[in-house]
């Protein structure tokens, strides 16, 4: 049969996987100039699961909004239009079932392995550009779904292939060719092209195995492809039997196609087991959580030492000692950075120290120069706290700053950071924050401190927190380290003087209190 014929009983296929009717219309609507936020909340909100599964994102650690999203014409108005059709389309996907008539091809494990491409490729991404990490995540996710779709349609044929279990790639796709007629990236790209799926999403799944061969003059597009091409190595890191080989590979290809350096990659590659298991957990796919990359190295590390030894060595118990050896290690190394850590935390509240801060800011404020992003400080005085100590002792106050801090802890992302600037003073650095989005934070957490009971050994206490914000926008302030606190302490000492338990923004007139 012929090329062309075989794609065309593809599509003709009663076995093809069909896009559920929101996602469909949502891909249709979603590529028109003139289609408004209303429309495609309205479409959305027809489906009462598929609204729950949208909000309980939105307002997961996935986006970290300083606010709850609680209507769907508030999520897609915040989320936007490109990234809610991202979503729909992540959910039909993951939601996809399984049959029994292949015997080697494993759909869970098909669809942990895309989840785990669409995570790297979102790491990947957020170290290039944060604007659109929903458009990667999802083309990622659906850049092998030609496998999906031969496995569903050719299930036999396809079995065949998989029992040879290729590892190389071009090897692979010369297979599937010689036995089905065509590869399963040609039957993926003309089965999403036949979908409708713009091109933002068709390249990487044409391409994503050779970024080479993307021709494109688009910029965004051919940054897309060789993003999801990274995320495949790393997904060969994690699944492959090869680890090793393609942790080379990686490091190698990050490095000569992205400019990436070792500490970059080194944290993308470090924190990818736990973002695999928590996103799993966000679109609600239950998987167990993979191993971290530095495991799988260390076991390789360990099994490849003894393919050298005589029989009776190479046994599972030398593997296994050898790999607690390593591990015993790593706990040391690890031990000597939590010594180190000590030097950086506040011994009472637990919270970073002055001395962390200021070593903090200062790269953030470098790293916002070259990102062109803004960085918000925001200074934070108890009030009356001498007046408090002299009142209720010193033990009591020690209590409501530690108090204190775990509540204010709770108000912010996992990347901002909190930390003591002295005495009852506390600084907050608000990575990549406009001032306006700063203020809705320092109102949370004046509010949150000034609703909460203290409560420690059946004493009830009451207690209000002055709020002073600073802002460098590195397009136009050209101010240092120590002149950003010093407009935060100005916009502090406002707070103070003005009656206390209110935010005050250096530079503005208007006041935010309860």
């Amino acid at each position: 049969m012929m090329k062309d014929d075989i794609i065309k009983s593809v599509l003709n296929s009663s076995s093809l996987p069909t896009l559920p009717a929101v996602a469909s219309k949502i891909i249709s609507i979603s590529t028109k100039e003139d289609t408004s936020i209303r429309e495609i909340a309205e479409l959305i909100s027809k489906d009462v699961s598929l609204s729950a599964k949208v909000l309980k994102i939105a307002n997961s650690a996935f986006y970290s909004f300083p606010f709850k999203i609680s209507t769907i014409n508030q999520a897609v108005s915040r989320i936007g239009t490109n990234a809610i059709r991202s979503l729909i389309l992540s959910f039909s996907f993951l939601s996809v079932k399984g049959d029994n008539d292949t015997k080697y091809f494993n759909y869970e494990k098909y669809l942990e392995k895309s989840l785990s491409a669409a995570v790297a490729a979102k790491l990947i991404m957020e170290e290039i550009d944060r604007s659109e990490l929903e458009e990667i995540f999802i083309a990622a996710l659906l850049k092998e779904i030609g496998e999906l779709i031969v496995a569903r349609t050719f299930p036999q044929l396809y079995d065949r292939v998989y029992s040879l279990g290729i590892t190389d790639t071009e090897e692979l796709l010369a297979e599937e060719e010689k036995i089905i007629g065509v590869d399963h990236v040609i039957i993926g790209y003309e089965v999403a092209k036949n979908w409708g799926f713009p091109s933002v999403l068709l390249a990487p799944i044409q391409y994503h195995h050779s970024p080479e061969k993307c021709k494109s003059n688009d910029k965004k597009l051919k940054l897309n492809t060789n993003v999801i091409y990274l995320s495949g190595l790393i997904v060969n890191i994690l699944y492959s039997n090869k680890p090793k080989e393609f942790h080379n590979k990686f490091i190698q290809e990050s490095r000569m196609i992205l400019g990436f350096n070792d500490k970059i990659i080194a944290d993308i590659l470090k924190n990818i087991d736990g973002e695999i298991a928590q996103v799993a957990e966000y679109f609600g796919f239950i998987i167990e959580k993979p191993k971290s990359i530095e495991d799988i190295l260390m076991e390789a590390n360990a099994a490849l030492s003894v393919i050298n030894l005589t029989y009776d060595q190479m046994n599972k118990e030398l593997v296994n000692t050898k790999i607690q050896l390593q591990k015993l290690a790593r706990e040391l190394e690890m031990k000597n950075k939590n010594l180190e850590n000590l030097a950086n935390v506040d011994g009472l509240t637990e919270v970073y120290n002055h001395r962390f801060l200021q070593i903090f800011l200062e790269k953030e404020i470098n790293k916002s120069k070259r990102k062109h992003a803004n960085v918000c400080l925001v200074l934070i005085d108890v009030d009356n706290f001498k007046n408090f100590n002299d009142t209720h002792g010193h033990q009591a106050g020690d209590f409501i700053l530690k108090e204190l801090c775990r509540l204010l802890a709770t108000c912010l992302r996992e990347y901002d950071i909190l930390a003591r600037y002295g005495g009852e003073e506390f600084a907050v650095v608000l990575t990549d924050t406009k001032v306006d989005e700063a203020i809705i934070v320092a109102e949370r957490m004046r509010e949150k401190i000034a609703k909460h009971v203290f409560v420690e050994n059946n004493k009830r206490y009451d207690v209000t927190a002055s709020f002073g914000i600073a802002q460098i926008s590195p397009s136009v302030d050209k101010i240092k380290r120590s002149e950003l606190i010093d407009n935060a302490d100005k916009a502090l000492l406002e707070s103070k003087k003005n009656g206390k338990n209110m935010v005050t923004v250096y530079g503005q007139k208007k006041k935010w209190f309860g």
